[in-house]
């Protein structure tokens, strides 16, 4: 199965009537983001074991979720503390991923972290946003490479890694174009009251701290 075109206002206004449909039968998606590629899933638990599964993901490292804007985090039960509500308005859409508490009883726990949260991101690909709020609900993320090896810079590449899944029809791909070698997100630990970094990638500690002074990790 040929990756599916995602780049133009038009090509991506055709594609989301079928990415949906696919994704609410419980298939997994090939796409872009503002970072880099991902793999991607609907956030309940059968769809996320299959993620997983193909991913081949070691239990205990959840995905993270995409969010086409901060209502939808809020309708999961995902809070906001001063720190998350300061960087969110900061920075999203784009690539920070923040690790909200909450979601109990509306996201599967495959998906909490060993903080005891679920790490979030509004994503900032227009593409992409617009797949998500017709979906009306996340998006999972993970990077999409086989554990070991380089993300996938494109949809040629995630084809030839996960052939026996595109063949089969479980895994539909998007063809977003080349993205070139860009740093992963941010993530920082919103679920306690000071902030913490856990990873520094496309947001710098000093953009961070810059824009939220003492509620920045």
């Amino acid at each position: 199965m040929n990756p599916v075109p995602f780049q133009s206002p038009a090509e991506i206004a055709a594609a989301i009537p079928r990415v949906t449909e696919h994704l609410r039968a419980g298939g997994l998606l090939g796409y872009p983001t503002e970072t880099v590629y991902g793999l991607g899933s609907r956030a309940v638990t059968r769809d996320v074991e299959e993620l997983a599964s193909l991913k081949g993901r070691a239990p205990g490292k959840p995905f993270l979720l995409l969010i086409s804007d901060r209502a939808m985090a809020e309708a999961q039960g995902l809070a906001f503390n001063a720190s998350a509500d300061a960087l969110a308005r900061a920075f999203w859409p784009g690539p920070l991923t923040l690790v909200l508490p909450g979601g109990s009883g509306r996201l599967p726990n495959l998906l909490r972290g060993p903080e005891g949260g679920f790490a979030v991101r509004w994503t900032s690909h227009v593409g992409i946003a617009r797949l998500v709020a017709a979906l009306q609900e996340p998006l999972t993320s993970t990077s999409a490479n086989i554990p070991g090896s380089q993300p996938a810079p494109g949809a040629a590449a995630i084809v030839r890694d996960f052939q026996a899944a595109v063949a089969a029809g479980r895994l539909l791909v998007l063809d977003g174009g080349v993205l070139g070698n860009r740093p992963p997100s941010t993530v920082v630990d919103c679920t306690q009251r000071d902030a913490r970094l856990v990873r520094e990638g496309a947001v710098t500690l000093a953009e961070l701290r810059r824009a939220a002074g003492r509620l920045a990790p």
